[in-house]
């Protein structure tokens, strides 16, 4: 029972992760859903910038304090391990929510792009974005990153599958493709508000930190398979030769 109570938790947990993710992504666009990142409960400006920085401060605390090595040998003496990744997605996904309710808009353009032929070919950057976003977790196992890999094992009796350095296919472009497709994705805009701009400096200063504090779990990992991988492969713009 217990087992069976770890997979439909782990389930949960990814289900609820990608209702909100999924949510996220027209929240960003200003499309299709009921509240966006230019709409919502209008304060004044500084006030609304507040609060915005603070929801995104407490999601980036959040997700990189219970992403560390340390943090997760501590974490897995309270809960168990099998579910420990399950854990991370639903508190990332819960602190995700908050955001999208919470935030402030903050609607005066910055920019507008107002011409048809650009403002489709931003759009179409926009999506190519999220398609690098989700491409990027199905190149290094998907199922893995969000936790069922982990509760379908413990539920089968299976003993978990040691990590293994690989390099697939945008990998060998840039070492992060995942936060390129949310760098990409968060910046096409045709209407840039004043809110979406903070929003996209914001998180592109977490891409940067986020990827720092990643890079040394991963040469911890890896070792010096990793630091040559480092030396050769640029952490976020594909300026190199593909590797």
């Amino acid at each position: 029972m217990g087992r069976l109570f770890a997979f439909v938790y782990g389930v949960a947990a990814y289900l609820f992760f990608s209702v909100t993710f999924a949510y996220a992504a027209f929240f960003v666009a200003g499309l299709a859903v009921p509240k966006t990142i230019d709409t919502g409960i209008v304060t004044p400006p500084l006030t609304a910038a507040a609060i915005d920085l603070g929801l995104m401060a407490l999601f980036a605390v959040q997700h990189s304090v219970m992403a560390r090595q340390s943090f997760k040998r501590w974490w897995t003496k309270l809960v168990p391990p099998a579910v420990e990744r399950s854990t991370y997605v639903l508190a990332s996904s819960i602190v995700l929510a908050l955001l999208l309710w919470q935030w402030r808009p903050i609607p005066e353009p910055v920019w507008a792009v107002r011409d048809p032929f650009w403002a489709t070919a931003i759009w179409i950057l926009a999506a190519t974005g999220w398609i690098i976003v989700a491409l990027s977790t199905f190149l290094i196992s998907h199922f893995e990153l969000f936790g069922l890999s982990q509760v379908l094992r413990h539920l089968m009796g299976a003993k978990p599958e040691p990590a293994e350095f690989r390099t697939p296919l945008l990998y060998r472009f840039v070492r992060h493709p995942l936060y390129l497709g949310f760098a990409i994705a968060f910046w096409a805009a045709p209407v840039m508000s004043e809110g979406h701009l903070l929003f996209a400096v914001a998180t592109t200063a977490y891409i940067f930190l986020g990827a720092s504090l990643e890079e040394r779990d991963l040469v911890s990992a890896f070792g010096e398979a990793y630091r040559r991988y480092q030396a050769k492969v640029p952490m976020l713009f594909p300026w190199k030769k593909p590797l």
